[in-house]
């Protein structure tokens, strides 16, 4: 868990003003645009949804239109979280107005999987360093390598800055993804709001529920993202042994057997989600970096451990950082956490809304990888089978 704001008294002062609208085809927006309104007191919108959904609603534009002073951001995805709705059928907007807090908007291309790290590092200094609180990112989601993003984005923020956000999804088709940031939606880009304002609050969580089985691991041969050996033994032969009858299916699914990593003596921990496995190499291909020498536990988890460990990391993080009630809050889930709740989906964003409160309005998606401080703390990280919520409120 990770925290950004000032101490001091809990009193309370009037909060961040948010708006919430969605569009479908069926019903266009609800609720609807008032002609000739015009939202002045909004600085960001964000907005979620596929590409075909923003393009056929002109939503981009609409926005332009109705809040033009605020930043318009947002991503494709792989499923809208909408309050406590979660739906591949709509555009969801979220429109905040702070009261003292200024939003900065940077971008800028990924040239190339290469280039990840280096574009990270140019995201981050586009940033002014004075008074920046938070960071939020949305990145492209498949011809990146989201570990070396962050790990640049961590390297050129001043000490103490928070990053949070995810990678944009499409689907389940793993295919092409877009960002936005007052512009038309690009691909090979990543978008950062900076936060700034004395009065600001940000709590960070990331959010497992996971348990291990089976004994402790070494990666003793790894590149970047794909490993070859645990224990000096091939990777997949030995994924296999503990799947069972479930490794018929792989690779999706791996996504109900993600791995854990511990990388550093202090312990810290993240997931990562299994994308694909080469029988002639027997290795195994995650969605984020898993580094030579990291010890790691192959995990399992029952939906109802999911669900009862979103509430009270949840609660926690409310009740160890929090000195005004979260007033909104921005979730970014993995898309293989949604393949294994299933029709249960809605109950883990149900329990987030019971743990921060009623006063906080939900918004985010289903994300290829999601981006929060690793459990224990320290920089962020990349997550993959994680819900991470970053939450907001002004004093």
């Amino acid at each position: 868990m990770r925290y950004s704001g000032p101490s001091g008294s809990s009193a309370r002062l009037p909060p961040m003003r948010v708006e919430q609208r969605s569009w479908t085809p069926e019903s266009g927006w609800s609720p609807a645009f008032q002609d000739g309104a015009v939202h002045e007191g909004v600085q960001l919108v964000l907005v979620f949804g596929s590409l075909d959904q923003v393009l056929g609603s002109g939503c981009l534009e609409v926005v332009r239109s109705q809040y033009p002073k605020a930043h318009v951001v947002g991503c494709t995805t792989a499923g809208q979280i909408h309050g406590t709705q979660v739906s591949d059928n709509l555009v969801a907007l979220t429109a905040i107005g702070f009261d003292h807090t200024r939003v900065a908007l940077t971008q800028t291309r990924i040239e190339g999987v290469a280039d990840s790290r280096a574009a990270g590092e140019r995201l981050a200094r586009m940033l002014d360093p004075n008074g920046l609180r938070h960071v939020f990112v949305l990145s492209e989601g498949v011809k990146v390598n989201p570990s070396e993003l962050v790990a640049g984005i961590d390297s050129a923020l001043p000490s103490g800055v928070a990053v949070s956000g995810g990678c944009a999804g499409d689907g389940n088709r793993l295919q092409t993804t877009h960002v936005w940031g007052d512009g038309a939606p690009m691909q090979s880009a990543v978008v950062g709001i900076g936060f700034y304002g004395e009065r600001l609050q940000v709590g960070v969580t990331a959010i497992g529920g996971w348990r291990p089985f089976g004994p402790a691991r070494v990666i003793t041969r790894s590149e970047k993202n794909v490993v070859y050996e645990f224990d000096g033994r091939p990777a997949l032969a030995l994924y296999k042994r503990y799947l069972g009858k479930y490794a018929e299916d792989l690779p999706s699914s791996g996504m109900m057997f993600p791995l854990e990593l511990r990388a550093d003596e202090a312990g810290r921990r993240v997931l990562r989600s299994p994308q694909s496995v080469d029988e002639a190499e027997q290795s195994i291909t995650y969605a984020g970096n898993v580094p030579v020498g990291a010890q790691a536990s192959f995990m399992f988890a029952t939906i109802g451990d999911l669900i009862e460990g979103t509430f009270a990391a949840a609660k926690n993080s409310v009740e160890r950082f929090g000195t005004a009630p979260p007033q909104l809050s921005i979730l970014v889930s993995c898309n293989g956490r949604r393949y294994v709740l299933k029709q249960r989906t809605e109950e883990e964003v149900e329990a987030v809304h019971e743990a921060l409160g009623q006063q906080s309005t939900l918004t985010g998606f289903y994300s290829y990888g999601e981006i929060a401080p690793a459990e224990g703390g320290g920089q962020s990280q990349l997550h993959n089978e994680t819900m991470t919520i970053t939450w907001f409120a002004e004093r």
